[in-house]
């Protein structure tokens, strides 16, 4: 058997990058058998019928980590991306994408990109998020600004893309590594979003070190598998204040001497982080009911 690394899956297949050859690969019946599904970045063991050159996927080594959605295994570290204009930035979204990092337990990086679209508003974006304990990038694929520092970020790290569609991913990995020659997609005039141009999860090679996985945009994301009491922790700035609240248990709503709604009156916290904490909570509570 060889080793290797799923770099994709469309149908049933797996496509297995072992050094310098790809195999397309099925997967071991024993596995439907005991619900595990292979992923991309799964590093994997495989056995290789040399008459046909197509292989068998014998084992799935143990994960460092796995995503629910996008659906990957063995990030080590999460670049969101979202526009500074067209599409406008959902920053509840945004904060959701945050949040789910967070609770996986790897590095994350905030990039607006566009940021030649609306330069005010960057300002105010980049001030939001690096108060909340983010590094935030911004890049102009248009002015070529900001590719470079793009770059640094990428190299050595398994990255995973996440951002809604119409943002710049494609164009911002095209950017940095030329050949990957990913599709790109315009902006619907109709409704300003973007059109789905990645339509599987890949892992791509960079040829200055590390891989990246370019994936489908998305517009929703639900952290309901997320438990009430550990929401708090899944947002950086609230954590130094954790335990400055009168009541034992805070959960920064209704609750009087609250640490967290003094550090949002005194503009310490965006009132936006905040905000996007409450409605989370509100849907972890209603899902609670059902």
């Amino acid at each position: 058997m060889i080793k290797g690394i799923i770099t994709k899956g469309i149908g049933g297949f797996y496509y297995v990058k072992s050094q310098d050859a790809v195999y397309e690969c099925r997967a071991r019946g024993r596995f439907r058998k005991e619900k595990i599904i292979p992923l991309v970045g799964d590093r994997v063991k495989i056995s290789i019928n040399h008459s046909s050159n197509q292989g068998t996927i014998e084992e799935i080594m143990d994960r460092d980590m796995e995503f629910i959605r996008p659906p990957v295994a063995n990030v080590n570290q999460a670049i969101i991306v979202f526009a500074v204009k067209k599409p406008d930035p959902n920053l509840m979204l945004l904060d959701r994408f945050l949040a789910m990092a967070e609770n996986e337990g790897i590095d994350v990086v905030v990039c607006f990109n566009k940021i030649d679209l609306d330069e005010e508003y960057l300002i105010e974006l980049k001030k939001c998020y690096t108060a909340a304990g983010y590094e935030v990038v911004a890049t102009s694929v248009k002015l070529g600004i900001g590719i470079e520092h793009f770059r640094e970020i990428l190299k050595d790290k398994i990255t995973v893309f996440a951002g809604p569609s119409g943002v710049g991913k494609s164009s911002l990995l095209n950017a940095t590594q030329p050949n990957l020659s990913l599709k790109t997609g315009a902006i619907s005039e109709k409704n300003k979003r973007g059109k789905h141009t990645t339509r599987h999860v890949e892992l791509l090679e960079l040829d200055f070190g590390g891989w990246v996985l370019d994936t489908p945009g998305f517009s929703s994301l639900n952290l309901d598998f997320i438990e009430e009491g550990e929401l708090q922790f899944l947002f950086r700035e609230f954590t130094p204040l954790i335990g400055q609240c009168k009541f034992t248990g805070c959960k920064h709503v209704n609750e009087p001497e609250c640490a967290v709604k003094r550090a949002v009156e005194e503009n310490i916290i965006s009132k936006s982080r905040y905000e996007s904490y409450m409605q989370l909570l509100k849907e972890i509570n209603q899902k609670r009911r059902y």
